[in-house]
């Protein structure tokens, strides 16, 4: 029913957005004499907010055509390498040279945005990895026939593509994976699996939200599973592929994130208009931009969510030593080879400070020489690998981290 409701308003909202999108149009057209006058900008500004903010996005595409190596630039060429059900593996291969660089998979989070959410960390990383993301499909566009995806499907999808790109391989899981990697490379490690992670790099993760809990964690804790079944669980409608499949929305994801600092998403709305109304397209752009891809929602499986909330956030499953997955019994003391690296932001509002870093106990018989670790000052979750900060230095340390650990340097 919830579900039929959303569809239902964003169908109610369409005329008015119609009128608002050819409005912003008529009115900055160089023939109106209006387009040339305060009120004319300001109701074009107006029209423009409007449209944009009700409007239904997709999934976007990551348009990363080049990159610069060595001071040259070289074309990418998007390449999916393995398809699965609920996600497929994408290369981002660079037309060069074959060079010794590092196979590094970025694992995205299947939290409610699509895997071009960290479309700033691949950009940072192409230059000087081979880099392969995890892109996962959003389950409202996957019929019922095709079967469930929850957490343990999570994991042995991880290790499917581990064993797909072989040995060698490092890994930077950001946010909401660093559980199901941490618990992929705990249980390849257990199997002394070839082709374990050389690496793995955690980024604003999950990994203990007993550590100073946010927001988040607490609303977490304070509901039962039957609630969260209750309240926030529905199926999707016709027209989608995925009719009757049982999942937690995007849109109701993306209402979560927006109540969260709901002053600063509604200011920055009033500075794009003031942006638009004074004649700065490039600043608008630019929040235009970002909340393009921020309102990018995709639809979570039930199972996956409920899975998730009852492991990570009311049992605590992994840093108390209790996570099984099929049967297996997830042991990050048995990681041995693979080197840990954790990042978390000084200011994440989604995953505390200590959150991540709790890894490093888990793995106690990790040698401290294959350890590190970074509290980053100043930086909030999304700086965390996106922005300035993430470039200028969060990159280039974890760079240096997976070079000083890739097997082929060490050989």
């Amino acid at each position: 029913m919830l579900y039929h409701l959303y569809e239902m308003q964003h169908a109610a909202v369409a005329p008015m957005r119609f009128i608002a999108d050819h409005g912003q149009h008529a009115l900055r057209n160089p023939f109106n004499p209006l387009s040339y006058t305060v009120g004319g900008r300001l109701w074009a500004a107006a029209f423009d907010v409007f449209e944009h903010a009700t409007r239904r996005y997709g999934k976007p595409r990551f348009d990363l055509d080049e990159t610069m190596i060595d001071g040259v630039p070289v074309p990418i060429e998007e390449r999916i390498v393995l398809r699965k059900t609920f996600g497929q593996l994408k290369h981002f291969e660079r037309q060069t040279e074959p060079r010794h660089d590092p196979t590094l998979l970025i694992v995205a989070p299947m939290s409610g945005h699509y895997a071009t959410l960290l479309r700033g960390t691949v950009e940072a990383m192409l230059p000087d990895h081979e880099v392969y993301i995890t892109d996962w499909r959003d389950a409202r566009n996957v019929p019922l026939f095709e079967g469930n995806f929850d957490l343990d499907d999570y994991i042995d999808y991880l290790i499917d593509f581990l064993h797909f790109l072989g040995p060698n391989t490092h890994v930077m899981a950001v946010c909401q994976p660093s559980v199901p990697v941490l618990a992929a490379t705990a249980l390849m490690a257990t199997n002394n699996d070839p082709c374990a992670p050389a690496s793995t790099t955690l980024m604003g993760g999950p990994i203990d939200t007993r550590e100073s809990p946010t927001e988040v964690n607490l609303f977490a804790k304070s509901h039962g599973i039957d609630w969260f079944d209750k309240h926030v669980i529905t199926r999707v409608p016709l027209p989608n592929a995925g009719f009757m499949r049982q999942v937690y929305p995007g849109f109701l994801q993306l209402a979560g994130f927006l109540s969260m600092n709901l002053d600063r998403h509604i200011d920055a709305h009033w500075q794009m208009f003031l942006h638009l109304v004074s004649g700065d397209d490039e600043s608008a752009d630019a929040k235009r931009d970002f909340y393009e891809e921020y309102r990018s929602v995709m639809d979570l499986t039930a199972e996956f969510y409920l899975q998730t909330i009852e492991t990570v956030f009311h049992r605590h499953a992994l840093p108390k030593g209790e996570m099984v997955s099929r049967g297996r019994k997830v042991e990050p003391k048995a990681i041995t080879r693979t080197a840990l690296m954790t990042v978390e932001g000084e200011r994440d509002d989604i995953s505390g400070v200590g959150q991540t870093r709790a890894a490093h106990k888990l793995c106690s018989a990790l040698p401290t020489e294959m350890r590190d670790h970074w509290e980053v000052p100043g930086v909030g979750h999304y700086g965390i690998f996106n922005g300035r900060r993430w470039r200028n230095e969060i990159a280039p340390r974890i760079k240096s981290f997976i070079r000083a650990h890739d097997a082929e340097k060490l050989a």
